[in-house]
Parts: structure tokens; C-alpha cells; sequence
């Protein structure tokens, strides 16, 4: 598989996670030192992984579970070596955002290392 098609696969399990509302899924797609910051319509949240994770758990019943409309879109991705930036739309929770993710290829291995979120909606 190219780089391309690993982060295509990251980003795509990201988004089960969110739908599945998957705490281990969050901890497998995210770096251990990622942060997760952006702004909600109450202001800037700046969170770790973990917060993000029980922030996932804590959607109960899940996104899937309750019949939540599906959209992920790439909008974009560019691999610079071990790294890439990737934009990608989605909706969650009744809002569609617009999710910048830096990415780190570990161990042969791409995983999030920080995500930038902006609600359009």
C-alpha cells in the first residue's frame, strides 16, 4: 500500500472511531502526544488523546447507533517524506467540520499527531 492509501486508511478509521464512538480505535489512529484543538460554538477546546477519547465514549448511543447522516470527504493530502497534512471534512454530532490533520508516519506506522478543527456548520 502507498502513503497515500495508509493515510486514506487512518483517516478513514478515525472517522469509524467518531461513528462507533470507540475510545481504543481514538488511542490506535491518534499519536500518544497528540493534541486534538479547535473551536466549538462555546470557544477553544484544546484536549490530549485521552480527553478525546472519553469525549468520544461519553456519545452514547453513537453516531451510527442512532442513524447520525454519514460524510467524510479528503479534501486534500501531501506527503513530505515521514510527514503529511491532510484536510478532510466531516460530520459529527449534527455539524459538519472542516479537520486539518498533521500526520506522523512511526514505525512504518501513520498516526494523527495533532488535529485543528473548525465547525462550518
Amino acid at each position: 500500500m502507498n502513503d497515500t492509501n495508509e493515510i486514506r486508511s487512518c483517516v478513514e478509521r478515525y472517522y469509524e472511531s467518531l461513528r462507533g464512538s470507540d475510545p481504543a480505535m481514538v488511542r490506535e489512529v491518534f499519536h500518544d502526544n497528540a493534541k486534538i484543538t479547535g473551536y466549538l460554538p462555546d470557544g477553544l477546546h484544546e484536549m490530549s488523546v485521552e480527553d478525546f477519547a472519553g469525549f468520544v465514549e461519553a456519545q452514547q448511543p453513537s453516531p451510527d447507533a442512532s442513524g447520525e447522516p454519514r460524510m467524510l470527504e479528503i479534501l486534500s493530502c501531501e506527503v513530505a517524506g515521514e510527514t503529511a497534512a491532510v484536510r478532510l471534512r466531516e460530520s459529527y454530532l449534527g455539524m459538519t467540520f472542516l479537520d486539518t490533520f498533521g500526520m506522523l508516519r512511526v514505525d512504518g506506522r501513520w498516526t494523527i499527531y495533532n488535529k485543528l478543527f473548525h465547525v462550518e456548520s
